[in-house]
C-alpha cells in the first residue's frame, strides 16, 4: 500500500512538472506573438473584410445603430429596413442620457463610426443595459475600446460609464476607404506615451504623485513596448496596409483597456499631451478630429519637460498628423491662449499632476512652439 502511494505520489510530480513546462512553452509562444497576459482582459477584436453586413444575422432584435447621419446613406443597405437608427448630435451627459429614454425599446446597440458614435454607443448600452457590438469606421482613437464613454459635462470631458462589447469588429476595406489623415491621425493615442511616460516619472520625483497612482517600472516597460510597436510600424502605419492598420489598432486596443486595467490608473496612457486639447476644446467650444490638437499637445508637452521634443515633432510629422492650427480650423493666437490657460484649466478640474503644473509659459515659448511646427511643416497656404 505504501509503495503504491510513493508510486501515485510520484507520478503527480511528474504530470505536474510536465504541465508546468507546457505552461511554459504556450506563453513563451504569447509572448513571442505579443501576447502577454493584459492582452486577456482587452476586448475581444475581429480583423476581416465585409463585417457590417453579418451584424444583422447576430445581433438581438430590435437592434439599434448608433451613427453619423453623413455615414448613414453608405451603409444603410447593411442593415435591416426596420431598424432603430440614432445619429449623434451631442457628447453632453444629460443630453445623451435624455435622448436614450426617448428611443424605442431595442435589444441590442451596434456603434458604427468614429469616437463619438462609439462613445455614444457605450452610454445607450449601459444606460440599458443592451449588448453593444462596435465597428470603428476610423482608427482615430482608442476610444472603442475603452470601458467607458468620454462624454462632456458642460463641455469638460469625463469619463464614465462601463459596457464590454460583444466584439469590436475591424473591417479593412472601411478603414481603407475612409479619410487616410484621420485615420493617420490615430497614432496620437499610442504616441502620447511618449508624455504620460516623461509625466509620470516627473511627479514622481516631484513628490506629487498620487498615492493611489505610485510610479510603476514594470508598467513603463509594458507602456514604452506598446509606443516602440507603433513608431517601428510607422511606415506601414502611414501607407495604411492591413499591417499597418492592425498595428496601429492593437496599440490603440492595449491602450484603451489599459485604464481599467490598471486599476482606473490613466498615468500609463495619458498626460500633457491630452491636456492642451481638453484646453483648446473647452476654451473654443470646437470639436476637434482628436488626433490633431492631441499631437500638438505631444509635441508642446514634450517641450516644456525638454522631453525629446524634436524627436517626438519628427514622428508626428512621418506619421501624416496635421498639428497646424489652420488645419484644425482655428489660429495660433488660440493655441497660445490654450498654453497660457492650461495649467489653471487643469487645476481647477482636478486633472493629475505633470509638467505643465511646474512650467512658466512666456511668449518666447510659444512663438518657439510655432516656429518649430512651421519649420518642420511650412507655412499654411491652403
Amino acid at each position: 500500500m505504501l509503495e503504491l502511494t510513493n508510486h501515485g505520489y510520484m507520478r503527480i510530480i511528474m504530470l505536474n512538472n510536465i504541465y508546468k513546462h507546457y505552461l511554459e512553452i504556450i506563453f513563451k509562444i504569447r509572448k513571442e506573438k505579443g501576447e502577454d497576459n493584459m492582452a486577456k482582459k482587452l476586448f475581444t477584436t475581429i480583423y476581416g473584410r465585409n463585417l457590417v453586413g453579418e451584424l444583422k444575422n447576430i445581433v438581438q432584435r430590435p437592434y439599434l445603430v448608433v451613427t453619423m447621419e453623413d455615414l448613414w446613406d453608405r451603409f444603410k443597405g447593411e442593415f435591416d429596413d426596420d431598424c432603430i437608427v440614432h445619429f449623434v448630435k451631442t457628447l453632453e451627459y444629460d443630453e445623451i442620457m435624455a435622448e436614450v429614454e426617448r428611443l424605442p425599446k431595442f435589444e441590442a446597440v451596434i456603434g458604427l463610426g468614429g469616437g463619438q458614435a462609439v462613445d455614444y454607443a457605450k452610454m445607450a448600452a449601459w444606460k440599458t443595459h443592451m449588448p453593444l457590438y462596435q465597428v470603428p469606421t476610423s482608427i482615430a482613437t482608442n476610444a472603442v475600446f475603452g470601458h467607458r464613454a468620454g462624454v462632456r459635462f458642460d463641455s469638460v470631458v469625463k469619463y464614465v460609464g462601463y459596457v464590454e462589447p460583444v466584439a469590436v469588429y475591424v473591417d479593412y476595406d472601411i478603414i481603407q476607404s475612409g479619410p487616410k489623415d484621420l485615420n493617420r491621425s490615430g497614432v496620437c493615442d499610442v504616441l502620447c506615451y511618449n508624455n504620460s511616460m516623461f509625466d509620470w516619472k516627473y511627479a514622481a520625483d516631484q513628490g506629487k504623485c498620487e498615492e493611489k497612482w505610485p510610479y510603476d517600472e514594470e508598467m513603463v516597460a509594458e507602456v514604452k513596448e506598446v509606443f516602440d510597436s507603433v513608431v517601428n510600424g510607422l511606415d506601414d502605419i502611414y501607407e495604411l496596409n492591413e499591417k499597418g492598420i492592425r498595428t496601429l489598432t492593437e496599440g490603440l486596443r492595449w491602450g484603451g483597456g489599459a485604464f481599467h486595467n490598471n486599476g482606473w490608473n490613466p498615468r500609463p496612457i495619458e498626460g500633457s499631451d491630452h491636456f492642451l486639447f481638453y484646453t483648446l476644446e473647452y476654451m473654443t467650444k470646437k470639436k476637434f478630429i482628436h488626433g490633431q490638437p492631441v499631437c500638438l499637445g505631444i509635441f508642446v508637452g514634450s517641450a516644456m519637460g525638454g522631453n525629446d521634443p524634436d524627436g517626438i515633432l519628427d514622428l508626428i510629422h512621418r506619421a501624416g498628423v496635421e498639428i497646424r492650427p489652420e488645419g484644425m480650423g482655428i489660429t495660433w493666437d488660440d493655441v497660445f491662449a490654450a498654453i497660457k490657460y492650461e495649467k489653471e484649466f487643469l487645476e481647477s478640474n482636478g486633472y493629475w499632476y505633470t509638467v505643465v503644473n511646474d512650467f512658466e509659459v512666456t511668449e518666447e515659448f510659444c512663438q518657439m512652439i510655432k516656429e518649430k511646427v512651421i519649420a518642420k511643416y511650412g507655412e499654411w497656404d491652403q
